[in-house]
């Protein structure tokens, strides 16, 4: 069959449109930058940004997950208690699967949740406002874990053995859910809209690890890395990357809120150093060295 072609009223066919399109936009591709030290690091272009609306979807997403997490829970404390039994399963491996798949529910909500507020960061005017608003999940994960903690401690009538393991392994799942929902790193909506603005036409640099992006892939805090993303600050920002290096800010002199803090440790430039090691020298006049030259009378 042959390939069907639709055309326009003006004679023109969608598909070379779409291919004139395509050619407009190139996609972007890897390319090698040669530092200062004469070693090279690859440089990848970053992720697409998100749409607005996806931030809705990624909360959407945590919330369903946080329920699901809950209903884990409620689930092995009807186990802990002799209400539910699997005669396949014995009751403290079915207490810890519940357990486990509770983590899983919870720390992936979290995930997404804070994902969610990389692209739609909240507003820091209200500073407990903020702080619940980013740490949701490290709330959802104290109510995922915390109540069967106590429902466990306070039930005597199940096995010493069984009720004993299980509070373990829910405080150790309390405290790893604890550690993944923290933000450890937020950025407020005023910070994300400051940056934009102020490097907006600006292409930034980061690494793999760390929360910092640059300004410059040559700088001296990326010599350990051997692969770069390259993309706009929003991008850098959505990658968890939320803070501006100082060394690169001072540098350009960029002054953004959300710099990383610190003091500047590089070094100054080569110039710079040779022309402080010459004001350091001491200067000498020649007439003053000839006159504290001795002098030695021929011998007759």
């Amino acid at each position: 069959m042959a390939e069907k072609k639709i055309i326009k009223a003006n004679g023109e066919p969608v598909e070379a449109k779409a291919a004139e399109t395509a050619a407009e936009k190139p996609a972007p591709k890897k390319k090698t930058i040669k530092r200062a030290d004469g070693s090279t690091v690859t440089v990848k272009p970053a992720a697409p940004v998100a749409e607005e609306g996806s931030a809705t979807k990624y909360r959407i997403g945590a919330i369903a997950l946080w329920v699901v997490a809950i209903a884990f829970e409620v689930l092995a404390v009807l186990v802990l208690f002799g209400k539910i039994a699997i005669t396949a399963i014995p009751t403290l491996a079915l207490i810890i699967i519940f357990l486990v798949l509770d983590l899983a529910c919870v720390s992936v909500g979290s995930t997404l949740w804070k994902k969610a507020n990389r692209i739609d960061p909240a507003s820091e005017a209200n500073k407990v406002k903020f702080w619940l608003w980013n740490n949701m999940g490290l709330i959802v994960t104290a109510f995922a874990f915390v109540p069967f903690v106590i429902l466990a401690l306070t039930n005597k009538n199940a096995d010493k053995k069984t009720k004993t393991i299980a509070t373990v392994v829910a405080i150790i799942a309390l405290l790893i859910g604890g550690l993944v929902s923290y933000d450890w790193n937020p950025i407020s909506a005023e910070q994300k809209a400051e940056a934009v603005e102020a490097l907006a036409d600006t292409d930034v640099y980061w690494s793999p690890f760390g929360t910092v992006y640059h300004t410059d892939p040559d700088c001296s805090h990326l010599n350990h890395s051997d692969t770069l993303t390259e993309g706009k600050v929003d991008e850098a920002i959505e990658a968890n990357k939320t803070r501006l290096c100082k060394t690169c800010a001072a540098r350009d002199g960029i002054e953004i809120s959300s710099t990383e803090k610190g003091e500047v440790t590089d070094l100054p430039a080569a110039d710079d150093a040779e022309t402080k090691a010459e004001e350091e020298l001491p200067v000498v006049d020649a007439n003053e060295a000839d006159e504290e030259l001795p002098v030695v009378e021929d011998a007759e």
